[in-house]
């Protein structure tokens, strides 16, 4: 069964590096990012357009490559977070998250019993076709599936230390366009609010033993955080990382 190598990796103190992927719905753009070396990818079916089936071919094609898919699912509801993971996923990611009581149930929903309470529908495929015991498939599972929240609202910042001290937290993904929004600096990602801001929430995983981490569009500030250690960093999409090298390459062509 598949070990979830980006959960050990921010188990044991590292960095790892991803992107989103909301628009296109070509199976081969996972397997690009893995062979770009990226860790993980999150998927988006909060504001992508993407249906289950296309969700289900993604993950496939993200898990075979060695790229971890993960999913922002549209709500905190459980048929959308435990038909994600039936499709595979490695984790999910929940989108503007303000309740601890919420979170905590929305965590039951990623946990087969006695840790959670999400039905049990696996196929052999999940398992890489290899022979188990439901007991033992229910530990691998339990153990390998991530939960990343997002922090994108100044009351989730103001409720951060609570929110972080839900179990079953891995890392955290700041939302820096919703989070400039509601703190009233639209798109200022540099502005000091901002900065306050994300550290703050850098603070807070790092006394309760969560990856902090953050959504960005640009290398510059991708380097910037992470050299200030934010450890689970999505550093552009698939659409971003393909009009860049587009633009890049016309410009030097046209001189």
């Amino acid at each position: 069964m598949r070990i979830n190598t980006v959960k050990q990796a921010l188990k044991a103190g590292k960095t790892v590096f991803g992107c989103s992927t909301s628009m296109i719905r070509s199976p081969e753009i996972q397997r690009i990012l893995a062979a770009a070396g990226l860790d993980w990818t999150y998927l988006d079916s909060e504001h992508g357009g993407f249906d289950l089936e296309t969700l289900q071919d993604l993950i496939r094609a993200a898990n075979d490559s060695g790229l971890c898919p993960i999913v922002r699912v549209g709500d905190l509801q459980y048929p959308l977070v435990a038909r994600a993971l039936d499709c595979g996923a490695q984790g999910v990611l929940f989108p503007r998250v303000e309740s601890p009581e919420l979170l905590a149930q929305a965590i039951s929903w990623t946990r087969f019993p006695p840790e959670g309470v999400r039905g049990f529908g696996l196929q052999p495929v999940h398992l890489g076709y290899e022979v188990a015991t439901m007991p033992e498939i229910i530990a691998h599972m339990n153990a390998n599936t991530m939960v990343v929240l997002q922090i994108e609202t100044k009351t989730a910042l103001e409720r951060v230390d609570d929110l972080l001290a839900v179990p079953g937290v891995d890392a955290v993904m700041v939302g820096p366009a919703d989070l400039s929004t509601s703190l009233g600096v639209p798109g200022e990602f540099d502005h000091p609010k901002m900065v306050e801001a994300i550290e703050r929430v850098r603070d807070s995983c790092n006394r309760h033993g969560v990856a902090p981490g953050l959504h960005v569009r640009m290398l510059p500030l991708a380097l910037k955080w992470r050299d200030r250690g934010l450890r689970f960093l999505s550093c552009n999409s698939e659409i971003g990382f393909l009009l860049d090298q587009a633009k890049a390459t016309v410009a030097a062509l046209r001189g």
